[in-house]
């Protein structure tokens, strides 16, 4: 690949993790305006809904195996279900700056899965990174100085919503090999979608009313969150990663919180609070670390080296 392919396939990244930083603001104002569990029943959906148009576009719609539809299922009460009912629930009860924060210990969270589940190997950085994000966590849950009171039930819910995606994602590694991550991302959406309303309809009887309480802003930033956050950011993403690599391409999901913080203090008027920052920069580094991405930018640079030489 060229490097002005490259480069315009890093710039797209810049944008999805912009989106992505700013779905957390989007997301805590939605569900400010709408019952959390129905919104995000019908903004899964509508994700769905764009995804499938996307890979029609593509022509890359095909019918999974029977096994391969039980597996998108199982996946989909983690990543879909699981992860989007805690972070809505989460992001009514928490500030989008702790939010966004937390979820940025993602990928060292996944990193730790695939220690116990795939047999990844623990170096001495990936065991520092993850205590580093564990350190960032603790300075942003314990901000206030009151010990465990001053852990919020909206930043667990958030906390365990990133947990269960992380738990899922190393089940989609598994059988990726044999189905397209952008068609079993169509499907999973669909199928939680579809899950999240009718747990909507025992949690939330009046939830299809809040629907309509809605302002014409509102639901424009409902449409933008579920198509261009969900629907194209998550297909240029996996675009991105059979492209370029997934250690090179989840390096920009660093990003994430650093743009959840600068909406959080735009669009909310949020203050961030000092140990915010520095639970910030604690968890960039953990992450750097922690997922492998410093040492593999290592040995890419080395190799690149030597093949030079």
């Amino acid at each position: 690949m060229s490097k002005n392919s490259k480069l315009k396939i890093y710039i797209t990244l810049f944008f999805v993790m912009i989106t992505w930083g700013l779905n957390v603001i989007a997301t805590k104002l939605l569900v400010t305006s709408f019952m959390p569990v129905t919104m995000t029943a019908f903004r899964i959906f509508t994700a769905a809904v764009g995804v499938f148009f996307i890979l029609f576009y593509l022509g890359l719609l095909k019918k999974p195996t029977k096994n391969q539809f039980l597996y998108m299922i199982l996946c989909s009460l983690f990543n879909v279900v699981g992860h989007h009912y805690f972070l809505s629930v989460g992001l009514k009860e928490t500030s989008a700056s702790n939010g966004g924060l937390i979820l940025g210990m993602g990928p060292i969270l996944t990193t730790i899965f695939a220690i116990f589940l795939l047999n990844y190997k623990v170096t001495v950085l990936r065991f520092v990174g993850i205590m580093f994000g564990f350190i960032g966590i603790f300075f942003i849950i314990f901000q206030s100085g009151n010990g465990l009171q001053a852990i919020s039930l909206g930043d667990f819910h958030v906390f365990l919503s990133i947990f269960l995606q992380a738990i899922s994602f190393i089940m989609i590694k598994k059988i990726s090999g044999t189905l397209d991550p952008r068609l079993m991302t169509g499907y999973m959406l669909l199928f939680g979608s579809v899950i999240l309303f009718a747990i909507s309809l025992i949690v939330e009887p009046n939830g299809l009313q809040s629907m309509g309480n809605g302002s014409v802003g509102i639901w424009l930033l409902f449409f933008a969150s579920a198509f261009l956050a969900t629907s194209v950011g998550h297909m240029i993403y996996n675009y991105a990663i059979g492209k370029v690599g997934p250690s090179e391409s989840a390096i920009f999901i660093n990003l994430n919180p650093f743009f959840a913080l600068v909406g959080a203090a735009l669009f909310l008027g949020e203050v961030i609070s000092l140990p915010q920052v520095l639970g910030f920069i604690f968890i960039i580094f953990g992450v750097v670390l922690g997922s492998g991405g410093f040492e593999e930018l290592v040995r890419y640079r080395k190799g690149k080296q030597k093949y030079v030489a």
